[in-house]
Formats: C-alpha cells, structure tokens, sequence
C-alpha cells in the first residue's frame, strides 16, 4: 500500500476513524451559506475538500479537521445558521464527548464529515410547487 503524502501531511495508510454524514436546514441563501461555512471551518483550522450549491437549494460540504477541535466545528455550524437534524446533533454530542475522554496524542485524529444541508426557501417553495 502506498504510502504518499497528501496536503494534509498525513499518509493515505491513515485510517480516519471517524467519518460521518451530517444532515440539516438552514434559512441563509445557499450562496452565502457556503461562504460562511468555508470561512468557519477554516478558521478552526480545518480543510474543504469539497463544497458547492444545487440548483434544487442544497448545500453540500465535505471536510476535515483534527478531533481536538471538535467542539468548536459543532458551535461554528451552529453558529452560521445551520439546524442540525437529531442524528447530526448525537454524531457531534458524541464525537465531542469520547474526544474529551481519550488520551491527548489521539487529539490529531483526522474527523470527516460529509454534510448536506437543504436550504428552507428551497424547501417552502417545493412545497408550495406541491399544492
């Protein structure tokens, strides 16, 4: 298995040990929703690997950071206007909480998250195409 060394620093034989999909609305324009998402997590010292709009009003970002910021990627996602779905607050409430039991070395374990938020002017105007 090769061994490479991607911008991160890592090897691709690092494992991500944790890896999950995260679900939510929001009511800020899609556009400005990905800017201040990007702007957010970079800010936690985090990486976009991808990112972007649909036409159908959902925003998709997929990401990274190491576990030890952990909390502050879930207040920043809070923070932009993002409502989490119920699965998506228990994935992060319980990353969080395992990261604050575990050793310091496994602190700069790598976390990604796979997120898909749909935004709620999209959503009321599939609604009212339904009726």
């Amino acid at each position: 298995m090769s061994t490479a060394a991607n911008l991160r620093g890592t090897t691709q034989t690092d494992e991500v040990r944790w890896a999950m999909q995260v679900r939510g609305i929001s009511s800020v324009e899609p556009g400005r929703l990905v800017k201040m998402l990007t702007t957010a997590i970079l800010a936690c010292g985090g990486w976009v690997l991808s990112r972007g709009a649909r036409d159908s009003g959902v925003v998709y970002l997929l990401f990274e950071f190491e576990r030890q910021v952990c909390v502050d990627v879930y207040a920043v996602l809070i923070s932009v206007g993002v409502e989490l779905s119920p699965v998506g607050h228990l994935r992060l409430t319980e990353l969080c909480h395992c990261t604050s039991h575990v050793e310091k070395d496994r602190g700069r374990e790598i976390v990604s998250i796979d997120l898909e938020i749909q935004t709620v002017c999209e959503v009321r105007a599939s609604n009212a195409r339904a009726f």
